[in-house]
């Protein structure tokens, strides 16, 4: 039996754009008995009907509805490459690829974004290690945004800032007369966590248990951002990263420094075996004005 050509699909989806056999035919420069005889080809060779004749009209059956959307995502991707391809005639580096972790393309990107101003597109990423890494190992992004400084290979890292967790609590709570917050203060306290798996969970956990203090652990979540808007409805009282607390923090959320030192570091990662982009450097200066206020912020 013969197989499947491009032509064919090309036929399909000129139908369904076009609505009917003849508006296709002029579309591709053919004629309607040719379009009308490759598109009963298709159907013969998929063994079902795409289109049901209803007075002198076509329509398209579940099944075509299902496949041209398939089609479409494939023509969309094709006409990606030709765009880039042009582009690349005309020596533009497109969009910039950046890879990020959510919590970062939430509490500092947005802000460096805006330094940056009109100096092209950006195309940003979110995503989690070990997926994170994997990519940024593999040479498919311009720069990388990391809580960690190693992991990839293939990649330089530039640790871009270093602060402490902060903690996060309700408006009006009682605590929040207190300027620094201790462990003790904690006991007995409603607590919203990271996950059970999350590095700064473990190390969370460490320095409580360490003091001896006892919380109510009632929630947890992945998200620190998610952590904070519990925190807001005032379910509980958090330790979450400084840069989602200030880009939380309002009214109904309020922050407190911690009288314990956790780490929280910010890497700017570069691939190796990667051309590198032309607005690469801009992005970095940014991120880096944008980390030198955040850090000035949170001395106050």
């Amino acid at each position: 039996m013969s197989a499947i050509s491009h032509r064919h699909i090309e036929v399909f989806r000129a139908v369904m754009l076009a609505g009917g056999v003849s508006e296709a035919a002029r579309q591709l420069h053919s004629s309607q008995p040719t379009i009308s005889r490759e598109l009963a080809r298709l159907e013969f060779l998929l063994g079902y009907a795409l289109f049901e004749r209803q007075r002198g009209r076509l329509k398209a059956t579940a099944r075509a509805l299902a496949l041209f959307d398939e089609v479409q995502r494939s023509f969309e991707g094709l006409e990606r490459v030709t765009h880039r391809a042009r582009a690349l005639a005309r020596d533009e580096p497109g969009a910039l690829q950046l890879l990020s972790l959510p919590a970062l393309t939430h509490a500092l990107l947005p802000a460096a974004c805006a330094r940056l101003g009109d100096q092209g597109a950006i195309d940003i990423t979110p995503q989690e290690p070990p997926l994170l890494d994997d990519w940024l190992s593999a040479q498919r992004f311009d720069l990388g945004l990391t809580e960690q400084g190693q992991g990839a290979e293939g990649v330089s890292f530039e640790r871009l800032l270093s602060l402490d967790e902060v903690c996060v609590l309700p408006a009006g709570h009682a605590l929040l007369a207190k300027p620094l917050l201790h462990p003790e203060d904690f006991a007995g306290q409603a607590f919203v966590s990271l996950a059970s798996n999350d590095p700064y969970r473990r190390l969370i956990d460490a320095v409580f248990e360490a003091h001896g203090v006892q919380r109510q652990l009632r929630l947890q979540t992945h998200s620190a951002v998610a952590v904070c808007a519990m925190v807001e409805q005032g379910l509980g009282l958090a330790i979450v990263n400084p840069l989602t607390a200030l880009a939380c923090a309002g009214s109904r959320l309020q922050w407190r420094r911690f009288s314990l030192s956790i780490p929280y570091e910010v890497w700017l990662a570069r691939p190796l075996h990667r051309p590198s982009h032309p607005r690469v450097e801009l992005l970095c200066n940014a991120l880096r004005m944008e980390a030198a206020a955040l850090q000035q912020r949170l001395q106050h």
